[in-house]
């Protein structure tokens, strides 16, 4: 097409990269909704809806996750703008950290000729394996900000057992 040609919006359409589908049927209702994206571009209409909405790929409901352990604990932090602590939910069992939880969006929009309302939601659930020697009794889960964080801390058995190696040059 002849906008693919134009320069800004080769720019705009390189900086969108989708994730590859979880399945059949969401491969299908990625490119239904590209189709119509697409098709109502060549009328110089203003788009009702954005191109990213929430919920249009898999990456939109995988929140990024960070894990980093030092001598006294292990932490995981989750990044989940949007989100309330009452729509998130932490489970450790056995040695299994699992998150999960779900987001809503509304979106109402009024304007001189049109109106939207727009409600979309879905869900995610993300399970850590964690190393042995966790005190279970005091995991700690924060959440200030879009930002999820949960601590848990070593036994002394378990930090007595961390080793650290000096390394030489050769």
């Amino acid at each position: 097409m002849i906008r693919d040609l134009l320069p800004w919006r080769k720019k705009e359409a390189e900086l969108v990269k989708h994730e590859a589908p979880a399945g059949p049927l969401e491969e299908a209702r990625q490119r239904i909704d590209e189709l119509f994206d697409n098709f109502f571009d060549g009328f110089g209409v203003p788009r009702m809806f954005p191109t990213r909405r929430f919920g249009s790929t898999v990456a939109d409901l995988s929140p990024s996750f960070d894990i980093t352990e030092t001598e006294d604990d292990v932490k995981v932090t989750a990044e989940l703008p949007g989100m309330d602590e009452k729509d998130i939910e932490v489970n450790l069992d056995n040695n299994v950290l699992t998150i999960r939880g779900e987001k809503r969006e509304e979106r109402d929009e009024t304007k001189r000729n049109y109106h939207v309302r727009e409600r979309s939601y879905g869900g995610f659930e993300r399970s850590f394996p964690l190393p042995e020697g966790l005190d279970r009794e005091h995991v700690r889960a924060t959440f200030k900000k879009g930002v999820l964080d949960v601590t848990l801390h070593k036994t002394e058995k378990a930090k007595a057992q961390s080793k650290k190696i000096a390394i030489t040059a050769e």
